[in-house]
């Protein structure tokens, strides 16, 4: 009887001893979760978030994929493959685009042109900025918690609450700037 249970057991243990050998990793998809969680909404919003996704386990899953694929992915060739360079397919009513993560940011490819476009976040002075053949211009500025530094092209920065009455204060003042730029 004990021998049937020394086989199994020092099989796994073997077998873990060759899996799970320093191989840290950089928990790639967790931490890019979690991150992402943050910027969610307010605080309230992502403890709302962050409680959900214990609860259905999305954030157990996540790690466990680290643990058990990706990190282990990561350890034996390098690199990560959720990390940046990541490309993702996107197709809207008028056109399909491609998306690939950078260090900072967000490029953007109009498939079938050449047109391309790239989303940048500055983390010094949390600003997000685009750059298009050759012109950059600041799109918004995390100023606080609950704030943010609307950046509209006529060069005025407009204050807005990150909560939905902001948003659509904010949605309502683009638009009538961009209807009379017409005009």
């Amino acid at each position: 009887m004990k021998k049937r249970f020394y086989i199994p057991a020092i099989a796994v243990l073997l077998t873990s001893s060759v899996l799970f050998s320093s191989c840290i990793g950089s928990f790639a998809l967790f931490n890019k979760l979690l991150s992402w969680n943050k910027t969610v909404g307010d605080k309230f919003i992502n403890e709302l978030v962050f409680v959900a996704f214990c609860i259905v386990p999305i954030y157990e899953i996540a790690w466990l994929a680290d643990v058990l694929v990706l990190n282990s992915i990561e350890f034996w060739s390098g690199e990560n493959p959720v990390a940046e360079g990541t490309v993702k397919k996107v197709e809207t009513e008028d056109a399909k685009y491609t998306i690939t993560t950078t260090k900072d940011g967000y490029q953007v490819e109009k498939d079938g042109s050449n047109d391309v476009a790239y989303l940048h976040f500055n983390q010094e002075n949390k600003i997000w900025s685009v750059e298009s053949n050759g012109v950059a211009a600041d799109l918004m500025q995390i100023v606080g918690e609950n704030q943010a530094l609307m950046f509209l092209p006529d060069g005025t920065k407009m204050p807005v609450s990150i909560d939905e009455a902001g948003v659509m204060a904010f949605k309502q003042v683009a638009q009538n700037k961009a209807f009379y730029a017409v005009k």
